[in-house]
């Protein structure tokens, strides 16, 4: 079974927000995650807009905590998806020799961070199509 992983600076916006949406698409016929660059937010549940957006669309948060990347999961996942140009030079920093081929940009820019912006929607609006690319990409 393939496994993706979405990464984002704390795990508790961007990442989990990917998460949820990608698992409704799925239907479970690959497995999805999502984990922190950083410890800043380890053991905490999604943001507040995070938990906000998904519900609106019909998806839960209910056992999501936020989780720093490990050293096996760039040998467990086959994508890694990074967030922003940041968490792609972070994951790059710390991904075993011969795994740096897994990570990826979610899409051709940078997906900005609710926790900072504000902006909930923006980033619901541009995950939104995202994940319906990533659903193909990780069909193939």
């Amino acid at each position: 079974m393939k496994k993706v992983l979405f990464v984002c600076l704390g795990n508790i916006c961007r990442s989990p927000m990917a998460e949820g949406m990608l698992k409704a698409l799925s239907k479970g016929d690959y497995l999805v995650d999502s984990a922190a660059t950083s410890t800043l937010q380890i053991g905490n549940a999604p943001h507040p807009g995070t938990q906000e957006v998904l519900s609106e669309l019909g998806i839960t948060t209910e056992g999501m905590l936020a989780r720093q990347i490990t050293e096996s999961d760039f040998y467990d996942f086959d994508f890694i998806i990074a967030m922003d140009d940041q968490n792609f030079i972070d994951l790059n920093k710390v991904a075993p020799k011969n795994t740096e081929h897994k990570i990826h940009m979610c899409i051709d820019r940078n997906v900005p961070d609710p926790y900072y912006t504000g902006d909930f929607d923006e980033t619901k609006k541009l995950l939104s199509a995202a994940v319906q690319e990533w659903d193909k990409k990780v069909r193939i």
